[in-house]
């Protein structure tokens, strides 16, 4: 099983989006199957391969999330995230910004959704491979 310890060591390298596929990686090593993001105060649920889930504590203070989704916002705020041209903290205001309640990872299909306070998805990316 897996500990919030060593997810947070995994996490602790990312410096900004280009770093994501590595933190995917070794995240994957350690048994995760799945992470939800909450971006309002950025505490995650990780699910394990037999059932194990831990719950971590906020991230950073609270956030207002949008009420009305910007699909666009959220592109835009991803393109230049994923170039490194912004931090993590940076990414969550933008995700907030844009209306994004939480994204989910599913390492089994290689996805990252992100969806508003509806519920709705907002937009569905593949993580690149490793």
């Amino acid at each position: 099983m897996f500990t919030l310890v060593q997810i947070e060591e995994a996490h602790s390298q990312v410096k900004s989006g280009a770093d994501f596929s590595k933190y995917i990686r070794d995240i994957k090593r350690l048994g995760v199957v799945r992470f939800d993001h909450f971006v309002s105060d950025g505490h995650m649920h990780y699910a394990g391969e037999n059932n194990d889930e831990i719950l971590s504590e906020a991230a950073y203070d609270l956030l207002r999330i949008a009420h009305t989704s910007s699909i666009k916002s959220l592109k835009e705020a991803l393109n230049i995230h994923q170039k490194g041209e912004t931090d993590y903290l940076t990414f969550c205001r933008q995700s907030a910004e844009a209306g994004v309640e939480k994204w989910t990872a599913d390492l089994t299909k290689m996805t990252c959704i992100y969806y508003d306070l509806k519920g709705d998805e907002m937009i569905l990316e593949y993580i690149p491979a490793f």
